[in-house]
C-alpha cells in the first residue's frame, strides 16, 4: 500500500525544515494539494448573546472588540483560502444582552447567523427568555438547523423542529453533528421552556454517537454542548461529558463564557481523544480547529488557531 505522504516531502518536513515543523497547516495544505489527504475547517461560537456591533472603543474589558461585521469578513476569508471545506457551528445562548434582542426578539440575529453561513447550532438556556413560542417564531429567519438529542419537546411547538443529529458531508468527509442542553429547571421560567422534558446528555449522547459511528460510518462526531465547561461540584460538564463518550471526537461548548486558547485533550471510554473547546462569549473569538485527514479519512493531525474579532 502506498504510504500517505512520499519520502522527500517526509524528509522535507520532519528533518529539513523549522518553519515546517512549526507550521502544520502549511503541511496540510501540501499533502491536499499533493491528492495525498484532505482537509476541514471547524469555525465556532458560543454565548453569542445579541452581540450584534463590537462593543464601545471605552469599553473596559472588550474595546472595540466583537461584531457580527466583522466576524462575517473573517469567515468569508476563510473560506476562500479552504475552497469551502469549512463547517459553522455555533453552541448556543444566540439570544439576550443588547437591545437588539428586546427590540427584534432574535429576528436579526438568525437572520445576520444565515447570512454568514452557519450550518448548525444548539440551544442555549437564555434562547427560552421569551419562551418557546418566541423561537418557533423566529425559526423562519434561521436558515440553518438545531440541534439537541436530550431533550424532548414532543409536546412543544417545538416538536420536529429541533433535529437529534444531522449529517454533513465536507470534501468526502461524512461529519455527524449532534448535540445537548443543560437543564432548564432553575436557570429557565417554566413557562419559558413549558413541556420540555430534559434526560441525561452521557445516555442520550453515548446512543446517538454510537448510531453515527457505528451505523451511518461517520468519519467525525462533533457535539454541540451547552453544558458548560468546567465545574467545581459534581455537576455534569464538558469535560465529565467527554470522559464518558466512546466515539465523539469534539465537544464545541458554551454557558461558561470560558476562553481557552486550545481545546482540551481528554481520554476518553475508548483511551481515544476527545477535544473540548469554548471561545468565552460575546463574538469576541471566533474558533478554529483544522483537521487534516488521511485518503481513507483517518485523522492525521490537527491545530487551532482562535481568531480575535
Amino acid at each position: 500500500m502506498k504510504p500517505f505522504i512520499d519520502r522527500r516531502t517526509f524528509i522535507k518536513y520532519f528533518l529539513g525544515s523549522a518553519y515546517l515543523l512549526s507550521n502544520t497547516e502549511y503541511l496540510a495544505k501540501v499533502l491536499e494539494k499533493q491528492g495525498k489527504s484532505k482537509t476541514l475547517v471547524i469555525l465556532y461560537t458560543n454565548d453569542q448573546h445579541s452581540r450584534i456591533e463590537p462593543f464601545p472603543d471605552n469599553d473596559p474589558k472588550y474595546p472595540g472588540m466583537g461584531g457580527f461585521a466583522k466576524r462575517a469578513k473573517i469567515i468569508k476569508e476563510i473560506r476562500q483560502a479552504y475552497n469551502n471545506n469549512v463547517l459553522l457551528l455555533d453552541a448556543g445562548d444566540i439570544f439576550q444582552g443588547t437591545p437588539y434582542f428586546n427590540y427584534y426578539h432574535g429576528k436579526l440575529e438568525f437572520q445576520l447567523m444565515s447570512q454568514m453561513g452557519y450550518d448548525a447550532s444548539t440551544l442555549g438556556n437564555h434562547d427560552f427568555d421569551l419562551g418557546i413560542e418566541n423561537i418557533v417564531q423566529q425559526l423562519p429567519y434561521a436558515s440553518f438547523d438545531f440541534i439537541n438529542c436530550n431533550y424532548d419537546v414532543s409536546n412543544t411547538a417545538l416538536n420536529k423542529k429541533i433535529l437529534p443529529y444531522k449529517i454533513i458531508t465536507k470534501n468526502g468527509l461524512k461529519i455527524g453533528i449532534t448535540g445537548v442542553g443543560i437543564e432548564l429547571e432553575g436557570l429557565v421560567l417554566k413557562e419559558n421552556y413549558g413541556d420540555i422534558v430534559y434526560h441525561s446528555p452521557i445516555e442520550k449522547l453515548q446512543a446517538i454517537e454510537r448510531f453515527l459511528k457505528l451505523e451511518k460510518k461517520c468519519d467525525y462526531i462533533i457535539c454541540l454542548s451547552h453544558l458548560g465547561y468546567q465545574y467545581k461540584d459534581n455537576k455534569i460538564s464538558d469535560l465529565i461529558l467527554a470522559e464518558n463518550l466512546y466515539y465523539t471526537d469534539l465537544i464545541i461548548g458554551g454557558h461558561t463564557h470560558t476562553f481557552l486558547n486550545q481545546p482540551t485533550s481528554v481520554k476518553n471510554k475508548n483511551n481515544a481523544e476527545t477535544l473540548v473547546t469554548q471561545v468565552g462569549w460575546a463574538g469576541i473569538w471566533l474558533g478554529q480547529l483544522i483537521i487534516n485527514f488521511s485518503e481513507c479519512n483517518k485523522k492525521i493531525f490537527q491545530t487551532n488557531e482562535n481568531h480575535r474579532v
